[in-house]
């Protein structure tokens, strides 16, 4: 994808390909269970490091150093709001395209999620990534959800692009530098599908 993401991922939120610390697994869960998720807690095993990520641009978010716990946290996140994003898509986009590609992310991520929890369980000491959304990704839903027609679709494909980037920035950063072995090598697979998802958002 680009060459700057999230969120995500120096410190950023994304990702789906989109977390705080502690074992909650709460907001995957329900998003699995096809409720829509919204407000989830910030958390705080998040830190600082993840709140500083909200309004941080894809390269500031690459420059900040991550810990594993942080990195999981962050790409759970991601994926958390990607699916829930989404499952709204699918409901409320206007065009063919963006309810594919709405499809295409609750089931792309929601892997991404069972990937991430394999790599991160392998760890020592394992991680239990915590998918609580960030504050702008819980706001980002919120306009999703009152949007309707083509601001609905005009929000969404914005809002995937920024999303996407911030994601691929994190992917990358922790890939080069990052602490786990198990979560570097997630961190490389991952990039590829999110690359994929921004040069096809980025080109509706």
């Amino acid at each position: 994808m680009m060459k700057k993401y999230l969120l995500m991922l120096g410190a950023a939120p994304i990702f789906a390909l989109a977390a705080c610390g502690g074992n909650s697994n709460g907001g995957t869960d329900a998003m699995n269970s096809g409720d829509t998720v919204t407000n989830l807690p910030a958390g705080e095993a998040m830190g600082d490091n993840m709140g500083a990520m909200n309004g941080m641009d894809g390269n500031a978010m690459a420059a900040a150093p991550m810990t594993g716990q942080v990195f999981a946290n962050t790409v759970a996140a991601s994926d958390a709001y990607e699916i829930a994003a989404g499952k709204l898509a699918q409901q409320k986009a206007t065009t063919d395209g963006l309810k594919d590609f709405g499809k295409d992310m609750v089931e792309e991520h929601t892997k991404s999620t069972a990937k991430l929890k394999t790599a991160a369980g392998k760890a020592s000491p394992a991680i239990t990534p915590a998918p609580a959304m960030t504050e702008e990704q819980q706001a980002n839903l919120k306009t999703l959800q009152s949007a309707t027609g083509a601001a609905f679709d005009t929000a969404y494909k914005s809002q995937q692009v920024v999303a996407h980037e911030k994601a691929l920035a994190a992917v990358q950063a922790y890939a080069g530098s990052g602490d786990v072995p198990q979560l570097r090598e997630f961190a490389h697979d991952a990039e590829g599908m999110i690359s994929k998802h921004y040069d096809k958002i980025k080109g509706m």
